[in-house]
């Protein structure tokens, strides 16, 4: 459970951090958006380091007998 509570963290900061940067870019709004930007970023890569691979894996690309077909 802590794993998918990570993943939708980082999913919300990752969200949030490059909206951050399209409103400073595209709405032409203050450079100060940058900073919460980069930050929410960070916390988005921090918070992948945190979700197990098992559960990555599984949930993505889940194991078949017949990938291919």
């Amino acid at each position: 459970m802590a794993s998918f509570t990570y993943y939708l963290l980082a999913a919300t900061a990752e969200i949030a951090g490059c909206f951050a940067f399209w409103a400073w870019l595209r709405l032409g709004e203050s450079v100060y958006w940058v900073l919460p930007g980069i930050v929410l970023l960070l916390v988005f890569a921090l918070l992948l380091t945190r979700i197990e691979s098992s559960f990555y894996i599984l949930r993505i690309a889940p194991i078949s007998s017949q990938p291919w077909s």
